[in-house]
């Protein structure tokens, strides 16, 4: 069997999108699947639309999601470098051969010619298709105006009639008529390859056997074809991946959310849970499962399995799905990214962090069952750093009637009484006061949690007060014993 090594292709014009991410992570997975090697090529021969630090960008984010790179760009391999822009001598000479070999051509036409013939084109209600000007210019004649530096382009040579049939993966037989393509052109005047070209190029010299990428690609494919066949290069197997749409079925973009990874992780969505997600944008393992790690994935995944129908992208889905991973995950994997959030609330500082590791460990540990993203941790926590300045208006008419100010105080004298104020003596105080004075526990604890956090929702009531201390938790009944008696 030959030997399967596929490629994660990015243009650095921004940061990693969401079906960036996804195509990387099918690629990952097929070459788990079948002892293979990922290849990152950094695509980025289009300066005009290049971003600065976004190849830095998307390198954090696909290591912060676990999907690490065989070959490329911080690993290097044998068959880089792996930046287009440092590869443009490589094409330039593959161009010289198909000249040469009479299979493209130099092209003469500027802008202003070929903008007439589409504004023709245009008016007779036609496609623009280039009208092949200069593809029967002799060759001694192209070669003697280019060397007098003649701005030129190179064209490639297509059949003028016929059909092309491209077999694709998920999509199986996909044919095209090639009477609906011109002559494209592969060097543009400045000297750099177009995208359809260098990516044949590069993906030959980097021996990639399949190319696994978006839908919106397919369109490329019959142009990719005719080059490498042009060229003398085995053909790679294709798989189009189906498209990423938003809730509405329309094209993804900014309105409807986040849709790079940064985004997602600066709200604080874990990248296993983004890793889960994705992997059901378009996949599904057959069965009813819904959770399972990436390694999981790999020893189900099948590209057969991959739908030919768009995929619907849900956040409400992927907030449900973090949720879980937050309370799941072993602490310790939750704790480093949890820091990052804590410190940029201004809650804490590394020398607090360093100083209250324990102590931090069980709060984080405490709070994240309840919420469903990082950010929601630290909003869930601030009540353990700050005064309560204000309650919850619902939580004061339910559970700050006038007696709830005799009741605290009943609770007050109780964990007063206290020696060891530790989550079994505390509860074990108030199932205590609940049976005297003939109330549900319920009862007891909601008009306490409202005086320690302002909240009607917290963590267990008494995983709050053993974090907040015997002296806080009773400083801040006391306070709310105040405000009931001044509401009255």
């Amino acid at each position: 069997m030959e030997e399967v090594r596929v490629r994660f292709a990015p243009s650095p014009t921004g940061y990693l999108h969401i079906g960036g991410a996804r195509t990387a992570l099918f690629n990952w997975l097929f070459a788990k699947k079948h002892n293979g090697k990922l290849v990152l090529r950094i695509e980025d021969t289009d300066t005009e639309r290049l971003k600065e630090d976004s190849v830095s960008q998307i390198l954090t984010s696909l290591k912060w999601l676990g999907l690490n790179w065989d070959e490329g760009p911080e690993v290097g391999g044998e068959v880089g470098p792996y930046y287009q822009s440092e590869r443009r001598e490589i094409y330039s000479k593959v161009a010289e051969q198909l000249l040469e070999e009479g299979k493209a051509y130099y092209c003469f036409c500027t802008s202003e010619i070929l903008e007439a013939e589409r504004e023709k084109q245009r008016a007779a209600k036609q496609p623009f298709r280039y009208a092949r000007t200069c593809r029967d210019l002799p060759v001694e004649e192209a070669k003697a105006r280019a060397a007098k530096g003649e701005p030129y382009s190179v064209r490639i040579k297509i059949p003028t009639e016929g059909n092309l049939t491209v077999h694709d993966l998920i999509h199986g037989d996909v044919t095209f008529d090639l009477t609906q393509f011109d002559d494209f052109v592969i060097v543009k005047t400045n000297g750099m390859p177009t995208y359809n070209f260098a990516v044949v190029v590069d993906d030959h010299l980097m021996r990639i056997s399949h190319v696994l990428r978006a839908e919106e690609h397919l369109s490329n494919t019959p142009k990719q074809v005719l080059l490498y066949e042009a060229c003398g290069f085995a053909v790679p197997k294709f798989g189009h991946m189906p498209m990423i749409l938003a809730p509405d079925r329309s094209k993804l973009s900014k309105r409807h959310g986040a849709t790079s990874v940064e985004e997602f992780r600066e709200q604080g969505y874990l990248p296993e849970a983004i890793v889960n997600y994705l992997t059901l944008l378009g996949w599904a393992p057959g069965n009813e499962e819904e959770i399972f790690s990436l390694q999981d994935t790999v020893t189900q995944f099948e590209l057969e399995k991959m739908s030919k129908k768009a995929a619907v992208y849900d956040t409400k889905k992927l907030t449900w799905m973090n949720g879980q991973y937050l309370s799941a995950l072993p602490l310790e994997a939750v704790l480093p990214e949890a820091k990052i959030f804590f410190i940029k609330s201004g809650l804490v500082d590394e020398a607090w962090l360093e100083a209250n590791k324990d102590y931090f460990a069980r709060l984080v540990d405490v709070v994240r069952v309840r919420v469903k993203t990082l950010q929601e941790v630290v909003e869930a926590a601030e009540y353990f750093f700050k005064e309560v300045e204000s309650y919850d208006e619902k939580g004061v008419g339910k559970h700050f009637k006038p007696e709830a100010a005799e009741l605290l105080t009943v609770c007050i004298n109780a964990l007063e009484a206290l020696e060891t104020f530790d989550l079994a003596s505390t509860e074990a105080a108030y199932n205590k006061i609940a049976e005297e004075q003939g109330l549900s526990l319920g009862k007891v604890v909601h008009p306490t949690r409202l005086a320690l956090t302002g909240r009607t929702v917290s963590p267990g009531l008494f995983d709050v007060m053993v974090l907040l201390g015997k002296e806080t938790t009773l400083s801040r009944m006391r306070k709310a014993v105040q405000y009931i008696k001044a509401l009255a």
